[in-house]
């Protein structure tokens, strides 16, 4: 019985309603944002495009007035997760540990910079998965 209460939400507030205005600016802000970024990494054949982009389109556009989802904190959190990726891969090693801190310091770090951005958070993660990309890839991102 308690596992049903926690999926129902443990009587958490949902969000509020999303107006009309609203759910159309995500949409459109989402799809031209999603579009723009694929089209180049597919003219370019260039890796442009990141998994956590998705959910930086669902906090920039859908809860734009989040902390979260300011323009400073997306930049920063998406560059300074992305090279902690990549300096730990890269520099210390592919090892299940390495990608552990390379995650937790990513963290910290956003944290310290006043830079957090969730979405961020899986970019540690997405660097070891594409390791074929080599070092280039946090170039790429820029």
């Amino acid at each position: 019985m308690n596992c049903i209460k926690k999926i129902k939400g443990n009587n958490a507030k949902l969000p509020p309603k999303a107006n009309a205005t609203e759910v159309a600016f995500a949409f459109i802000g989402a799809l031209i944002a999603i579009s723009v970024v694929a089209y180049l990494t597919n003219s370019y054949e260039n890796i442009f495009i990141m998994g956590s982009f998705g959910a930086t389109c669902v906090l920039l556009f859908g809860f734009s007035d989040s902390p979260f989802s300011q323009p400073r904190n997306i930049f920063f959190g998406h560059v300074i997760s992305t090279f902690m990726g990549l300096f730990f891969f890269h520099f210390v090693g592919n090892y299940w540990w390495s990608l552990a801190l390379a995650l937790a310091l990513a963290i910290a770090v956003m944290l310290l910079t006043r830079t957090v951005h969730p979405p961020a958070g899986s970019n540690p993660v997405i660097v070891f998965i594409m390791v074929h990309l080599g070092i280039f890839y946090f170039f790429q991102q820029l």
